[in-house]
């Protein structure tokens, strides 16, 4: 029993302790760490992905069936316009042309007699030995004749330029950035052309095809700068400009983007198609305005602790010091480079001081910032 009054007497000891405590241990006094709004420069900017390609890329296929027999470019090979690039084997091709060849020539023979027949007919008409119905047989039998003679001429004229086709040229000067097929292979134009090579007509000339939301495409215009780095290179900074702002629309899990095309000079051949650049287009420059850092502007304090200037205005406000207090001014503001804000308007001079953060505040709620973020 003498034990239990002990532990007893113990914990009241301890509950008076902690209520003397907690009565008596004052809240934390706000420490405010401010920043001076100064004059300076914005660049406003807008971030995007994209991919190198050339500025343009032919797809170099073929019109007829046929197997590979040999391929005369390579990757990366550097091609003129009309070069031979493959050949598909002419065999089939060949036989053809000599079919139809043969047919302009039977069509060509029976053409010449029913001329001879026409010829005759038409003496012996005059003579009265023929009526005028055999000689429209004959002479519109002449004229069949020359029909045939003009198909299978047609036909002819088909085989060649098939056989033609089963030399596959470059139709560009430029690179041969891929090759699809392989000798032996059989390739098959039934329904579509199949792509045999893909040739960048001028690598010294790239593109980046980038995507930018809709939230910030209405911000990007023709010919604004473009600055962009490639993980190949990540020391390296490129420039570029916008060439166009496409109005086709892609929506993907409800995100609408837009494509935005760079045009990007690369005489040295360093940047190759299909690399990823990241890129910040400048929209707006502003020189020697007013501004403030952005965090200023997402800072409230909490609620109580303001001695409000001219009662509670909406919109966009930064807070100032007032005999210790926070007190709310009210501004318009202009572009951002999200580490600064531009101020347009309001009671806000230069080399007055904005509350950034509240210190105690981030004592007393484990780091993180005491109030609200709009």
């Amino acid at each position: 029993m003498k034990k239990m009054g002990m532990l007893a007497l113990l914990v009241m000891v301890l509950a008076a302790a902690a209520w003397w405590w907690n009565g008596n241990r004052k809240p934390a006094e706000p420490q405010y760490r401010t920043v001076t709004a100064d004059r300076g420069d914005i660049v406003a900017e807008v971030s995007a992905n994209g991919t190198l390609n050339p500025v343009t890329l032919v797809n170099v296929g073929t019109q007829v069936s046929g197997t590979v027999r040999r391929i005369e470019a390579d990757f990366n090979q550097q091609v003129k316009a009309g070069q031979v690039l493959a050949e598909l084997d002419p065999a089939l091709f060949k036989a053809a042309l000599a079919q139809s060849t043969a047919n302009l020539a039977n069509a060509q023979a029976q053409l010449d007699l029913a001329e001879a027949n026409a010829v005759r007919m038409q003496t012996l008409f005059r003579q009265e030995y023929v009526s005028r119905q055999e000689l429209d047989q004959t002479t519109a039998a002449r004229a069949q004749a020359a029909a045939q003679v003009r198909l299978a001429r047609a036909q002819v004229t088909r085989d060649q330029t098939n056989l033609g086709f089963s030399i596959i040229r470059s139709p560009v000067d430029g690179t041969v950035i891929n090759r699809q097929i392989d000798v032996g292979q059989t390739v098959a134009a039934s329904f579509q052309t199949p792509t045999l090579f893909q040739i960048g007509k001028d690598l010294t000339q790239m593109q980046i095809d980038s995507t930018v939301s809709e939230a910030d495409i209405g911000q990007i215009k023709v010919g604004q700068p473009v600055k962009f780095r490639v993980d190949a290179f990540p020391d390296t900074e490129y420039s570029g400009a916008v060439r166009q702002v496409r109005l086709n629309a892609t929506t993907q899990q409800n995100v609408v983007t837009y494509n935005v095309v760079v045009n990007v000079a690369n005489p040295d051949l360093a940047l190759m198609p299909g690399m990823t650049a990241n890129l910040q287009v400048l929209v707006d420059t502003r020189r020697n305005v007013l501004r403030v850092p952005t965090t200023a502007l997402r800072f409230r304090p909490p609620a109580g602790s303001t001695a409000e200037e001219g009662g509670k205005i909406r919109g966009a406000a930064v807070y100032r010091l007032v005999d210790g207090k926070p007190v709310r001014v009210a501004v318009k503001i202009g572009i951002s480079d999200k580490a600064y804000t531009q101020i347009v308007g309001g009671k806000l001079e230069p080399g007055e001081a904005v509350i950034v953060a509240d210190l105690a505040a981030r004592k007393d709620n484990g780091g993180m910032p005491r109030g609200r973020l709009f």
